[in-house]
């Protein structure tokens, strides 16, 4: 804004620092498809599966999940987050 008084004229400097947003979705390495036998047990690994997402930590972070026939999620599997098998 122009002024004709200096002594209202003031100078900075700011820095911005901008952060990563979760915008990036988990993909999948590959289609899985799989089959649980009407013998497994509960608590057996049926399926491992595997995610990448590509956002900056810790919006992002490799996932792996184990379906297991123990019901949390849905009353029939549970998602484990992170197990690796």
């Amino acid at each position: 804004f122009p002024t004709e008084n200096p002594a209202q004229i003031g100078r900075g400097y700011v820095a911005i620092t901008i952060l990563d947003i979760n915008d990036n979705a988990p993909e999948f390495a590959m289609e899985y498809e799989t089959t649980v036998c009407e013998n497994a047990q509960p608590g057996q690994v049926i399926q491992k599966i595997s995610a990448i997402d590509k956002d900056d930590p810790p919006n992002g972070h490799q996932f792996y999940f184990s379906l297991t026939a123990e019901a949390a999620n849905n009353h029939n599997f549970t998602l484990q987050d992170n197990k690796g098998e």
